[in-house]
């Protein structure tokens, strides 16, 4: 169930829900730690430790990554984050859209991400989805055998409530958004 104590506070898109944000806590370690005779100690006899060297476990942030096990479908999201940051519209269209889509709809869908009324929402939107996904931030599972298609579902990062699916196909090597 998404409940207020389900939500995580993300740095780039404010608050997400995260099934395990209630469920799992962080482990402190430093408490199994063994000591090490080795180290220096400190006036008072007692060994000095360093928090660097010791891990409280993953963040509640970190456990609510789920990001592709394609190294290519990885680099493609990568990319198209890298491009979408930037604010290269004619790049990120060029390496997101199905590649049978025709020229005429490549340059409308350019256009409506640039031009339109609504384009700076739009395009606002469609950059969190990919930094998202290509993160790994929110995604609840993704479906498909990630060799050939990939859908990631996941939380709208910009609208609480709002989940999304979005799919991706690898045709020769190419990872494109499906049609």
């Amino acid at each position: 169930p998404k409940t207020t104590t389900n939500l995580l506070k993300i740095a780039w898109f404010g608050w997400i829900y995260c099934p395990y944000a209630n469920i799992m806590g962080k482990k402190n370690r430093q408490q199994k730690a063994p000591q090490n005779n080795n180290q220096p100690t400190s006036a008072s006899g007692t060994t000095s430790t360093s928090n660097s060297d010791h891990s409280d476990g993953p963040s509640e942030e970190e456990l609510c990554v789920l990001q592709t096990s394609s190294t290519t479908l990885q680099s493609k999201l990568d990319l198209l984050a890298q491009h979408a940051i930037a604010d290269d519209k004619a790049a990120f269209v060029s390496q997101f859209v199905p590649l049978d889509l025709s020229s005429e709809d490549k340059s409308a869908f350019l256009q409506d991400l640039t031009a339109a009324s609504e384009a700076k929402g739009q395009w606002k939107n469609l950059v969190a989805e990919i930094v998202a996904i290509a993160a790994g931030r929110g995604v609840q599972k993704i479906e498909g055998d990630q060799e050939s298609i990939a859908t990631f579902f996941f939380e709208h990062p910009n609208f609480k409530g709002c989940d999304r699916e979005v799919g991706f196909t690898c045709i020769g090597g190419e990872w494109r958004a499906e049609g």
